[in-house]
């Protein structure tokens, strides 16, 4: 049904891989079930650990790691990208490997901080870092291309460690080398057995349609990855310093004003469930015309334990007292509600047990504080008189271990007492997957 429907709109280009999981069942179904097999173009694995399936093989179908790597981008991480990227193909003759993820553009504290190739997570100061993977990448493409082809021998080097050869079939050749030790390449997922690697002399024979037939020798030491090359296209980068590291600005705004917006999100806020998107207002002809909202209204099929609730993270993990004000803008009748927060501990895979301070609002006039997103640890609730269609201002305060919150800039709660967590992000959201409104965010933090 897939393949037909991609071809009925002149999408005959794409290409179907399957399953995104493990080599098994699909390759033992693909083996049974013909129509399967004819529009199934790639089988692609997760987290492989270099192997493959004797059915994987039998299907004669590509076979891609799909989804790899996701390690801690120092220099084991560097190790890790450098053994699988040659052995996914010397173990298990997978011609593409893909890493999750290209670059680490999220807070650093969520699961698998920098977790990329590289890392570029502070767009409010343009600082990045070009770490290790990605040079460990640039021995394989800077020397290579799409279309350029493996070439079948056995890259398993005598002291340990492998090499591929890629020819692009008009006489060029590219080796790689890696002799990463254990120790020096575990990925995050799967476990690494144990294996030696010593430093080594490698002699490499040329036969067949190359320009230059014969051998050569070249001694390897361990922990290293060499390019052996006929191109003359590699070269380092000569690009300008990034702007110095900073941290998260402790006094932040956003009015959410702008026309034509470049992306859809605001800048630094980062949804961990939902969307929220730039909003014109058009039904309001006051100060609310440019908002902030949340857009998702079902909660999606996700792969990990996702909340119920909708959160955007904002600022720095490590705030310990703040101050959060936002306007806020309930659409759903009768059960839809709203929260601001501080002292977000989580978020990611792990969301749904995300700890903090919430300051809640609902459209039937209540309030709660919770010590969580679920809403289960309930710290105080009353009466706000807030209602749907509606806008109100909210203030959280949070000095120690205490909190106090405001409604349109009057007490509602205080005194309430703060055991943990110590510290965490701001943080806005909502009480289920429903369309809602904010504006005015600021918070300030020490």
């Amino acid at each position: 049904m897939l393949r037909y429907t991609l071809d009925k709109h002149g999408l005959q280009q794409v290409r179907i891989i399957a399953s995104d999981r493990l080599w098994e069942p699909i390759s033992f179904v693909l083996l049974l079930d013909s129509e399967l097999h004819d529009v199934v173009d790639v089988i692609g694995a997760h987290y492989p650990g270099t192997k493959t399936v004797p059915n994987a093989l039998l299907t004669q179908k590509k076979l891609w790691s799909s989804e790899d790597y996701s390690t801690f981008n120092d220099e084991v991480g560097a190790g890790c990208w450098a053994r699988i990227l040659n052995q996914n193909y010397v173990n298990g003759n997978m011609t593409s490997t893909i890493a999750w993820n290209l670059v680490a553009s999220y807070y650093e504290d969520l699961p698998f901080g920098r977790c990329g190739l590289m890392t570029a997570q502070e767009p409010w100061s343009g600082h990045y870092k070009v770490e290790a993977p990605i040079w460990i990448t640039a021995h394989t493409t800077q020397f290579t291309q799409p279309g350029w082809s493996y070439l079948q021998v056995d890259g398993h080097l005598e002291g340990g460690g492998s090499f591929v050869a890629l020819t692009d079939g008009l006489g060029n050749l590219t080796i790689i080398i890696e002799t990463m030790t254990h120790n020096h390449s575990q990925c995050i997922r799967p476990p690494l057995p144990h294996y030696n690697v010593s430093p080594q002399r490698a002699t490499f024979y040329l036969r067949g349609s190359f320009v230059w037939r014969g051998s050569f020798s070249i001694d390897l030491d361990v922990d290293e990855v060499y390019t052996l090359t006929t191109l003359k296209t590699g070269r380092k980068c000569s690009c300008p310093e990034p702007p110095p590291p900073q941290p998260f600005p402790s006094n932040y705004k956003d009015d959410f004003n702008i026309r034509n917006p470049p992306f859809s999100e605001a800048p630094n806020f980062a949804d961990q469930t939902g969307v929220f998107e730039y909003f014109i207002n058009g039904s309001d002809p006051g100060d609310h015309v440019f908002t902030l909202r949340q857009v998702v209204v079902q909660r999606p099929i996700t792969w990990v334990s996702d909340a119920d609730q909708t959160i955007s993270i904002i600022g720095n993990f490590h705030w310990v007292n703040l101050t959060v004000t936002c306007d806020i803008y309930i659409e759903k009748q009768d059960d839809g509600g709203v929260f601001i927060a501080g002292r977000v501990d989580n978020g990611g895979i792990y969301v749904r047990r995300t700890k903090g301070v919430f300051f809640w609002v609902y459209a039937d006039g209540t309030y709660r504080v919770t010590g969580d997103l679920a809403g289960e640890e309930v710290l105080m609730k009353g009466l706000s008189g807030v209602r749907a269609n509606a806008w109100h201002t909210l203030t959280l305060n949070i000095q120690g271990a205490s909190a106090s919150g405001l409604l349109n800039g009057y007490p509602l709660w205080e005194n309430v007492t703060i055991s943990k967590p110590s510290n965490g992000w701001a943080a806005i959201g909502t009480r289920s997957f429903e369309f809602a409104q904010f504006d005015n965010f600021h918070v300030e933090a020490s």
